[in-house]
């Protein structure tokens, strides 16, 4: 798993489409990075330092940002790993699933997990043997949706596979996910993170929806 480098925000007006995109396979490289596993230090200054300013500061993602920012400035590694731990992995079943096919399904390896598969092999991508974690975990999919917006090939890396990814993979059970988080009594960075990336999949439902 890559770890993306958080940036800076500048209003959307500012952007070229070039940029944007850019932006967003960013930001879907920071999600994937955060919730695979705990930040060392050096991920959470560099959050802490890339704050939100101008237009966007008063935007719902730029707010959530500024609150993971906040948090991010105010943490200690071994109390945000702590934290991972509590909430994703644990002893036995985690108090958080971080996977789809549990949220759409209401169990892990099911259905949703074959869709995602068949979607995955068209595009090439097959799981790495020496990764524990089914594709279905939400780094894998911010991981295949940075690379449906940052890739290479014009013929997978396109507005459309975007839209039928996101839409089928990520939309139907995120936001659920990240109520959960929020609600747990031992979320606190990532409690920030959620809200974060609760306002991230919901601008890019509309952004998805709308193009």
């Amino acid at each position: 798993m890559t770890e993306a480098q958080p940036l800076a925000f500048v209003a959307p007006a500012a952007l070229t489409d070039a940029e944007e995109d850019t932006a967003r396979a960013d930001l879907y490289g920071l999600l994937a990075a955060l919730f695979y596993r705990a930040p060392d230090a050096g991920t959470l200054h560099r959050i802490a330092t890339a704050r939100a300013e101008g237009e966007i500061a008063g935007s719902a993602l730029g707010d959530a940002w500024n609150a993971m920012a906040e948090a991010a400035g105010g943490a200690m590694t071994e109390d945000v790993d702590d934290e991972y731990t509590a909430l994703f992995l644990g002893v036995g079943k985690p108090d958080i699933f971080l996977y789809g096919s549990y949220y759409i399904a209401g169990f892990l390896n099911e259905k949703p997990l074959v869709s995602l598969r068949d979607d995955l092999a068209r595009y090439g991508l097959e799981r790495d043997e020496a990764v524990s974690e089914t594709e279905d975990h939400l780094a894998t999919l911010c991981e295949v949706m940075r690379y449906l917006i940052a890739g290479d090939d014009p013929t997978i890396s396109n507005l459309q596979e975007q839209r039928v990814f996101f839409g089928r993979h990520l939309q139907p059970w995120v936001d659920t996910l990240c109520t959960q988080i929020e609600a747990h009594p031992s979320a606190r960075f990532y409690a920030q993170v959620s809200r974060f990336a609760r306002a991230f999949f919901s601008v890019e439902a509309v952004a998805l929806d709308m193009a």
